[in-house]
C-alpha cells in the first residue's frame, strides 16, 4: 500500500510546523526589526505544546510582548496573579524559548498591564518584516481568516495519507466534490494530535476555492455553547440573530462535538440547526475525540442525526505511516538521520502525530546545535526520557474481554473452529494484538492455539479492510478499544 506524501512542502497536524518555518526568520533578522507580536506569538506556539491545555488558557491568554530594551524583554500580563504564578513557575521555560528566537535576549520582566496598552502596543508595531529570505514562508499565508476562522495552511496538499487515515481522506475528498450530498453530515473522530481539525478544515479551504459563492465557517464546539448562552442571557432577538447567523452558511465545521455532553439546551440549538442545514443540503462537518455513541450525556437524537452520514475514525498512525512522517520531516528539514534511527523512531513511538513531531523537533534541535548526522545511539540517549512507556496487557486479559463482548467461550478462541460466530472475534483479537500492542505475527499465532503466522496476517489484512466499508465493526472495535485501556 503506497503512502502519498507532498514534497517539499509537507505541513503537519499541529502549529509546531509555523514555528520551524519562522524559526530562522528570527535568527536572521536584525533585533530592530523583530515584531513584538510576531515574536511572542511563536513563543506560545512553543509554550502550548509543553503545558496542558488548560493551563495554556489560564496563564497565558492576553499576554503579549509590551516591549523590548536593552535585551529585556516586557512582557504585559493582565493581573499580579498571573505575574507571580509565571515568574514561579514557567520563567525559565519562557526565557529559554525567546532566546532560542533572540540571541540578545538577556532578561524577562512581567508588566501588569490594562487592555488599552495592547491596543497601543499592537498600533505601533511594525505590519512586516522588511527583510526576508526567499527560502522562507509568507507569514500571512497562516493568519486565520476571521471571516471563517479557517486556518489556510490546512490544505489537503499539506495532509499526509497512509493507511491509518486513508479512508478518512478518501471520505473528505468524496465531501468536496458534491457538498451536501455526499457524506452529509461527515463525522470524523480520533484522539488528539491526529490531524481532524487539519482534515475538516481542508474540506472548508477546498470548497472556498471551488466554490467561491459558498459562504464556509469553522469553530469550536466550546465558542458554539458560549456565544449562544450570551445570546440567551440577553433577549430573545439577540438568539434569533444568532440563529439567522449560523443558518446562513453553506458549509458548517464544528470540532470537539464532545463539549456538547450534558449541555442540554445547547443540544437542542445544534439540533435545530442541523436540521435547517440539512433540509437545505448545506454540508455539515463534525469531529470529536470518540464516536458520537460513546459520547456521555449526548441526547440519542443528536447521535442519530450524526450517524445519517459518514462516521469515520483516523487512529494512531501505523509504523509504516509514522516512517513516512519522519523521512518527510527530516527532507524538510535537510537533517541527516540514518535510516536505522529513523527506523528506530517510528517503531519506539507509537503516540500522535503531535507526539512524534515533538519528539523529532528535540533531533532537530540537536542537530542545530550540534551539526552532526545524528546516530542511532545518539538519538536513544537523546529520547530515551521522552517516549512514554508502551501499553502493557496480559494477551488472555484480551482474549477475555473480547470473549466476553462477542458472548462466546473464551475456550472456543483457541479452537481449530470454523464457527462464524468465533472466526470473526479470533480475528479481531489478532488485529487489535497487533495494532495496540504490537505484539509480533508468530508471537499471536503461538499463544492463539498455535496457529500460523501467515493466519494471523491474513486475519489482520481482513479486519483492516472491512474497517473501511463495516462501520459496526468500527464502532465494535472502538468500544472494545476503550475497555482495554
Amino acid at each position: 500500500m503506497h503512502i502519498k506524501v507532498s514534497f517539499p512542502q509537507v505541513q503537519y497536524f499541529s502549529r509546531r510546523y509555523i514555528l520551524e518555518c519562522t524559526h530562522k526568520s528570527f535568527l536572521l533578522m536584525p533585533h530592530t526589526l523583530v515584531d513584538n507580536s510576531k515574536l511572542w506569538e511563536n513563543v506560545l506556539v512553543e509554550v502550548e505544546l509543553a503545558v496542558s491545555k488548560a493551563n495554556f488558557s489560564t496563564w497565558f491568554k492576553g499576554t503579549y510582548i509590551l516591549k523590548q530594551e536593552e535585551g529585556i524583554v516586557f512582557v504585559s500580563v493582565p493581573n499580579a496573579f498571573v505575574k507571580d504564578w509565571l515568574n514561579n513557575k514557567y520563567h525559565n521555560t519562557i526565557l529559554k524559548i525567546l532566546r532560542s528566537f533572540s540571541e540578545q535576549v538577556r532578561a524577562l520582566e512581567y508588566i501588569v498591564t490594562k487592555e488599552e496598552g495592547r491596543k497601543k502596543e499592537s498600533s505601533e508595531a511594525p505590519r512586516t518584516f522588511t527583510q526576508q529570505s526567499n527560502t522562507e514562508l509568507p507569514l500571512h499565508d497562516f493568519y486565520i481568516n476571521k471571516e471563517d476562522n479557517l486556518n489556510p495552511k490546512y490544505t489537503f496538499e499539506s495532509f499526509v495519507v497512509g493507511p491509518f487515515n486513508e479512508l478518512a481522506h478518501a471520505a473528505a475528498q468524496a465531501v468536496v466534490k458534491k457538498p451536501g450530498f455526499a457524506y452529509n453530515p461527515f463525522f470524523v473522530y480520533g484522539n488528539t494530535g491526529l490531524g481532524k481539525t487539519h482534515l475538516t478544515q481542508a474540506i472548508g479551504n477546498h470548497i472556498k476555492l471551488a466554490h467561491p459563492g459558498k459562504k464556509v465557517y469553522y469553530l469550536t464546539s466550546e465558542k458554539f455553547v458560549i456565544e449562544y448562552m450570551n445570546a440567551v442571557s440577553v433577549n430573545s432577538q439577540k438568539v434569533n440573530q444568532f440563529k439567522e447567523k449560523y443558518r446562513k452558511y453553506d458549509v458548517l465545521i464544528v470540532d470537539d462535538i464532545q463539549f456538547f455532553a450534558g449541555k442540554d439546551r445547547s443540544q437542542e440549538e445544534i439540533f435545530h440547526l442541523f436540521n435547517s442545514l440539512y433540509e437545505n443540503n448545506k454540508q455539515i462537518i463534525f469531529s470529536s475525540d470518540k464516536h458520537p455513541n460513546f459520547i456521555p450525556n449526548l441526547e440519542e437524537r443528536l447521535k442519530s442525526r450524526f450517524g445519517a452520514g459518514m462516521i469515520v475514525d483516523i487512529p494512531n498512525p501505523d509504523m509504516e505511516s509514522r516512517l513516512a512522517i519522519l523521512r518527510s520531516k527530516v527532507l524538510q528539514n535537510n537533517i541527516p538521520v540514518s535510516p536505522e534511527a529513523l527506523e528506530y523512531l517510528a517503531s519506539s513511538v507509537e503516540g500522535s502525530i503531535r507526539e512524534l513531531e515533538g519528539i523529532l523537533n528535540s533531533i532537530v534541535c540537536q542537530f542545530q546545535l550540534k551539526g552532526l548526522e545524528l546516530g542511532l545511539n545518539e538519538i536513544k540517549n537523546l529520547i530515551k526520557n521522552s517516549i512514554k512507556p508502551k501499553k502493557m496487557v496480559a494477551v488472555k486479559d484480551v482474549i477475555k474481554i473480547i470473549a466476553n463482548f462477542y458472548q462466546i467461550e473464551e475456550n472456543s478462541i483457541y479452537d481449530k473452529t470454523r464457527k462464524k460466530e468465533v472466526v470473526k472475534p479470533r480475528q479481531v483479537i489478532m488485529f487489535l494484538l497487533r495494532e495496540d500492542f504490537n505484539i509480533s505475527y508468530p508471537s499471536i499465532g503461538e499463544k492463539l492455539g498455535g496457529r500460523d503466522h501467515t493466519t494471523v496476517i491474513h486475519s489482520c489484512e481482513k479486519i483492516k479492510e472491512e474497517l473501511k466499508s463495516d462501520n459496526l465493526l468500527v464502532q465494535e472495535i472502538a468500544e472494545i478499544r476503550t475497555m482495554l485501556v
